[in-house]
């Protein structure tokens, strides 16, 4: 068994792995030179981060064919950090943003990756494309009329070569096309070499240069947990959408170990903590991509390129990564999403464009999600707790009345549980039949105390029939009426 996940998540698919991991790979140039800008650090410190995170997640991520570097969400949190304490405090926290994700790992945190629904993933996905058209618009604007007919041009021979063969990648013929026309004609564009200067040494190993005290700890843990939170996040949201594109299924667990391993290792050559990146993640797919060998292409060929290649891959028309980029933009957003604004129900569609507008209005994927799931959430409780039906009937020849109850209670149900009942009228017995309901926190419980206190003060007998287990476990422990004292609780029969 162990043989065949190997032979199929390294060898089953060598030739485009290996095409789709070139292409990746001359994407993360310059995106590994913008992020270090971002974060005020080095170009190489994005690179090496960019190589080895993707070199190690390769071996131990959960998710075959998905691409882990430098990102742009996590370069933003460090920015702080590194003006005030410098690059060594950085790789200090890279090192403890990898043990406290391998934590999360072992927590099985990545469990939670099923309570936010698909209305919030699918916001997620069309506010990164977003983000990353808008990426692009600085580097369209910078661009002059040539740069612009090679931008046009580029997308034409993305859109437009697989009519002619699939069996290579368009983003990589575009790359290579547009590389060899401003080349041999000497075109005057803005290429990657203008976004900073490539390394010419390989990575090394060192350990942060900070001293090892209750105050580093005290400045580089605050950095770590944010940069674990959104890390592990935009890991898990693009395992999924990758999940999805594939039709396969990921480790989500896994990842998040993996993450913290890759993270560890970075930090220890002079890298800045990473996480997946879902353009890159797409560019992979959509070039062939799925296995790990294409991760591991990805990482490698990066640092080829820029060692032996240096002085040809600094040649490469930012228009050529411009028009890739947009690809990449147009068919990560989800277009069904918005035609379905019209069919789909009124709840998901604003829990998907609340994420959408958050993400995008504060470039920050973690404030977008945590708007989405709690809105999600909202709307759930809101919807189950209006399930809550209580019915009635006369007993004993007039005698007494029978509550039947069915559905939830809880803190959304509670007060329409309470309004059922008739408190004033003249009987002496009440019967509340909960062997259809459950009663799930201490709101509920509270709200049967209420019940049962008020037809008390009428001089009302109550018994509480069915009750199962759980919901008898919760009144023993929470309930405040005196349960031997005019009140008879009975457990399911």
């Amino acid at each position: 068994m162990a043989l065949k996940t190997i032979r199929l998540d390294w060898f089953s698919n060598v030739r485009n792995d290996l095409l789709a991991g070139l292409v990746v790979a001359l994407a993360l140039i310059p995106e590994a030179i913008a992020f270090s800008i971002i974060a005020g650090v080095d170009p190489k410190v994005g690179l090496y981060a960019s190589f080895m995170i993707a070199t190690v997640i390769a071996f131990v991520g959960g998710r075959p064919g998905m691409i882990s570097a430098a990102t742009g969400a996590m370069a933003l949190l460090m920015v702080t950090l590194v003006k005030n304490h410098g690059l060594e405090y950085l790789l200090a926290a890279t090192v403890l943003t990898g043990v406290l994700q391998i934590i999360a790992g072992w927590l099985r945190l990545g469990s939670l990756m099923r309570f936010v629904s698909r209305s919030v993933i699918t916001g997620f996905v069309n506010a990164l494309a977003i983000l990353i058209f808008l990426a692009q618009i600085p580097e369209i604007a910078l661009a002059n009329t040539i740069g612009l007919g090679m931008i046009a041009g580029g997308l034409g021979i993305i859109y437009l070569f697989p009519y002619l063969t699939k069996s290579i990648p368009s983003p990589l013929v575009c790359i290579v096309a547009l590389s060899g026309i401003a080349i041999w004609l000497g075109l005057d564009v803005r290429t990657v070499g203008d976004m900073g200067a490539l390394p010419d040494s390989l990575p090394f190993f060192a350990w942060p240069n900070v001293p090892l005290t209750w105050e580093t700890l005290q400045i580089i843990l605050p950095v770590s947990l944010t940069l674990t939170a959104v890390g592990l996040l935009e890991s898990m949201m693009t395992a999924t959408i990758v999940d999805d594109l594939t039709d396969t299924s990921s480790n989500k667990n896994r990842e998040c170990q993996g993450q913290g391993i890759a993270n560890i290792a970075a930090g220890l050559v002079g890298g800045m903590a990473g996480c997946a990146m879902i353009g890159q993640s797409v560019i992979n797919v959509k070039s062939g991509g799925r296995g790990r060998l294409s991760t591991l292409a990805a990482g490698v060929l990066l640092l080829t390129m820029i060692l032996l290649l240096g002085d040809w891959v600094a040649r490469i028309p930012m228009a050529a990564l411009v028009a890739v980029m947009i690809m990449v933009s147009i068919g990560t957003f989800s277009w069904s999403s918005v035609t379905g604004l019209r069919t789909h129900p009124m709840s998901s569609s604003i829990v998907m464009v609340s994420t959408v507008i958050v993400v995008v209005a504060t470039h920050d994927l973690a404030k977008g999600v945590l708007v989405g799931v709690l809105l999600s959430g909202f709307f759930f409780a809101n919807k189950v707790g209006k399930l809550l039906y209580v019915g009635t009937s006369t007993t004993d020849e007039g005698r007494a009345r029978e509550y039947q109850v069915v559905g939830q209670v809880f803190f959304a149900s509670a007060d329409r549980f309470i309004a059922s009942f008739d408190y004033k009228e003249v009987i002496e017995r009440v019967r509340i039949d909960v062997s259809r309901a459950h009663f799930w926190d201490i709101t509920a419980i509270n709200a049967l105390d209420k019940v049962v206190v008020k037809f008390r003060r009428e001089g009302t007998d109550v018994e509480v029939l069915g009750m199962n287990q759980a919901s008898a476990t919760m009144v023993d422990r929470f309930a405040l009426h005196d349960k031997s004292d005019g009140v008879e609780l009975l457990g399911a029969h």
